[in-house]
């Protein structure tokens, strides 16, 4: 089955009942969604009652909760040497993983942190520190999705071998998984024009199971950029039938696919338009013009 949907608000009113009808409005039948603003630690308490009504709304529709997915704010560094921003890391994570706890969420993607010229193996080392104290103090059945990057700057997780060795040197293994990102792993350099080569490489490497949720985004540069720039499905350089091969890939059939791709004029959502051209497989080069129109 597909589960195709796209990163949506939380809001301190609605909370997931409005999250929950935004994707709808999409006709998503997944979604992804932070629990409050991801650069910064303000949150609201969790209405249990909004999150039941919001339960309600899913089971009388075609969203499944179980893939639904949480978004850890970019403000959290695991990666940081630096021991008060670490400790700032260590703790914020925890509360987020308490807040998709009592959500009910069970997957959570994760950045893996930038280690800011302190070295590639020294951001791994810390990353796997952090994960181990988040985990031991948590004792979560929650899922960390880490999230395969671009490589900007001093960004940890650009190369599978990388993400390979957080998960397997990290005590608590179990609870991690991988997020892949189209654009990333294209600017990073991979070729997902050849998905299936692609996904045997990573199941050597990692192992397929280990893929949680895909963020299906294209890309406004060319592959091996390391600039992480997302674009509206089939408007970038990875196209629009190397990302259905993606979406459609029998292997990842039960994986969710969410899009994160740039607002039309950084005012509407296209994504209403674009999960309805991903359903239909059929590229419409006038999309962007449509939503325009729309306003």
């Amino acid at each position: 089955m597909l589960y195709i949907g796209s990163h949506v608000g939380f809001k301190k009113d609605t909370q997931l009942v409005g999250s929950v009808k935004e994707a709808l409005s999409y006709g998503a039948n997944t979604f992804m969604f932070y629990t409050g603003a991801p650069q910064n630690t303000q949150r609201s308490g969790i209405e249990d009652g909004l999150t039941l009504e919001a339960m309600s709304i899913m089971k009388d529709s075609d969203i499944d909760y179980s893939k639904v997915v949480v978004h850890a704010p970019y403000i959290i560094n695991l990666a940081n040497s630096d021991k008060e921003k670490f400790n700032f890391s260590t703790r914020f994570l925890q509360e987020e993983i308490h807040r998709c706890e009592e959500l009910g969420v069970k997957y959570m993607v994760l950045h893996p942190g930038s280690h800011v010229g302190e070295g590639i193996d020294n951001g791994i080392e810390n990353i796997i520190k952090g994960l181990d104290i988040i985990l031991e103090n948590t004792k979560t059945n929650i899922i960390i999705l880490l999230e395969t990057m671009a490589g900007k700057g001093s960004e940890v997780g650009s190369r599978l071998e990388e993400i390979e060795k957080i998960i397997k040197n990290c005590k608590y293994s179990d609870n991690l998984g991988v997020c892949l990102d189209t654009c990333h792993l294209s600017d990073a350099g991979y070729n997902i024009k050849d998905f299936n080569t692609f996904l045997d490489n990573f199941d050597k490497i990692i192992g397929i199971e280990k893929i949680g949720c895909v963020h299906v985004n294209d890309s406004k540069n060319e592959p091996s950029s390391h600039k992480d720039r997302h674009e509206n499905i089939g408007f970038g350089h990875i196209g629009f039938e190397t990302l259905i091969g993606v979406i459609y890939n029998e292997r990842l059939e039960n994986v969710p696919k969410i899009l994160e791709t740039p607002y039309v004029d950084k005012e509407y959502a296209p994504y209403k338009y674009e999960i309805e051209m991903i359903r239909n497989k059929v590229f419409d080069s006038e999309l962007i013009n449509k939503i325009r129109q729309s306003l």
